[in-house]
């Protein structure tokens, strides 16, 4: 279970760990070359990353959040809270708003504009923003904008003599990769650890979020929120944000926002205190193995365009379903997620490249990123009881749809009547109340057609599936 981390100290681990390479080089040649991580000392003889810290650690800041939080009382009263404070003439004691102090750090990326980076949810409904530089300066900040999606927040402060950090290329992160982690773990100020970037394009499983993570096994803790991961030039590669843990402490799993995302949205606080997020107006899933036999596809690579809303750029710039999008604006994409993040994450009237494959061949067009909202049915999935059924198909009962059913897709098509527990059809994704509309590229009109469709192969079938006003693929053997 993935956990943001906290706010504020509950205890404190201490992990200790020794690295002694042995290296025959120049002493004085080694300390000089500043594009690295570990140098030797000439003085002391000892492998240091002393002189990098010297540049990345004044360009993280500590910060404070004071704020309010909602009493656990509310909870206990609930709907009657306005009641019982008539009734005692005025709000209840123990249903004052309660203080809140949180703790986490930032990244000074701007110097002449004072503006540092942090993570939503460190300063998510503060009330006051205090910044302390590594020199000791105290500083109030004001929030420029923030994006929940994302995780990234904007602040501003006016100071005088700041440092701020490069960011990296883009996509100049590997897996493999030595990087430092810089932030205030429970509170303590300039903590600095490393490890390595353990793997890349980490997915929160949060549908509603824009997460791309980079994950390393570098030691973050609760107050690292906000800090820096950088590389071993002293760039800025990520936001540390989230990590994996049982007991809220490091487990040599942490998360940080890398700058592709970073970049994206930064503009857009800074001139507009919100992300606004561009749409093509399709419906997407990944690749399975079972899809790819059933449709006949090369590779598990690529986002599957399971539907196409009419008159969105998507249907403008030809896109149809089945098409299978491997990039976008100059990106890769290698699934699902990658195209969410890619298409969400540009300012709509952009316009941007789009490459998919059709029937075993690569197209390329340009389209228009807009916004476009989608209107979704929900499935009324009752049954008319004395219609014809087919009993079984791997489990699942299909019959005719039912003359009562508004469906966005229209009348043509079978329903998935029931789902047997544990069958393939379950096994394969089929819930009851899907509406299939075709079977391997071929349109079904009724539960004849579905009948004829599947009665000269032993599958898999390749189901184009309408679930919730939104068409799916689905293969079922």
């Amino acid at each position: 279970m993935r956990k943001y981390l906290l706010m504020s100290a509950a205890g404190l681990v201490v992990i200790g760990a020794s690295f002694a390479p042995q290296f025959n080089v120049d002493a004085q040649s080694r300390y000089s070359t500043q594009s690295e991580a570990m140098m030797v000392d000439p003085t002391r003889g000892v492998l240091t990353m002393a002189p990098l810290l010297e540049r990345v650690t004044p360009a993280v800041v500590s910060i404070n959040v004071i704020g309010k939080t909602k009493p656990a009382a509310a909870s206990r009263y609930g709907d009657n809270e306005e009641l019982l404070e008539r009734f005692f003439g005025g709000r209840l004691p123990d249903m004052q708003p309660q203080p809140r102090n949180g703790l986490g750090s930032g990244v000074i990326i701007d110097a002449g504009k004072g503006l540092i980076l942090t993570n939503n949810h460190v300063v998510a409904n503060a009330e006051e923003i205090n910044v302390t530089l590594e020199d000791k300066r105290q500083l109030q900040a004001e929030l420029v904008g923030t994006d929940p999606k994302t995780d990234i927040a904007l602040l501003r402060v006016d100071a005088s003599n700041l440092r701020a950090l490069e960011f990296a290329p883009t996509n100049d992160v590997q897996v493999g990769d030595y990087v430092i982690a810089v932030g205030n773990p429970f509170g303590l100020s300039s903590t600095v650890t490393s490890g390595i970037v353990s793997a890349l394009g980490r997915d929160s499983s949060n549908g509603d979020n824009y997460s791309d993570f980079i994950q390393t096994d570098a030691s973050i803790n609760p107050g690292n929120s906000g800090g820096a991961l950088v590389n071993s030039k002293g760039e800025l590669i990520g936001i540390n944000t989230a990590i994996i843990s049982r007991s809220g402490g490091n487990n040599g799993i942490g998360f940080a926002v890398p700058v592709r995302i970073i970049k994206s949205v930064m503009g857009q606080l800074e001139e507009n205190g919100e992300v606004r997020r561009g749409r093509i107006g399709v419906s997407i899933q990944n690749i399975t193995p079972e899809l790819r036999e059933a449709m006949g596809l090369t590779s598990l690579n690529g986002a599957l365009v399971g539907d196409v809303v009419d008159g969105t750029p998507a249907e403008k710039a030809g896109l149809k379903r089945g098409d299978v999008v491997i990039e976008f604006n100059g990106e890769d994409v290698l699934d699902s997620s990658d195209l969410r993040n890619a298409v969400g994450l540009v300012q709509p009237g952009t316009r941007a490249d789009i490459t998919f494959m059709r029937d075993g061949k690569r197209r390329t067009t340009r389209i228009e990123v807009a916004e476009v909202e989608e209107d979704k049915t929900v499935l009324d999935e009752s049954v008319a009881d004395e219609l014809p059924s087919m009993e079984s198909f791997d489990g699942a009962s299909i019959t005719n749809i039912p003359d009562d059913m508004e469906l966005r897709g229209g009348d043509e098509g079978v329903l998935v009547a029931t789902v047997k527990r544990g069958s393939k059809a379950a096994r394969s994704g089929l819930r009851r109340g899907d509406i299939i509309r075709s079977v391997d590229g071929n349109d079904i009109r009724d539960l004849s057609d579905f009948e004829d469709a599947i009665s000269e192969d032993d599958g898999p079938f390749a189901l184009s599936v309408e679930r919730d006003g939104t068409n799916i693929f689905l293969a079922v053997k």
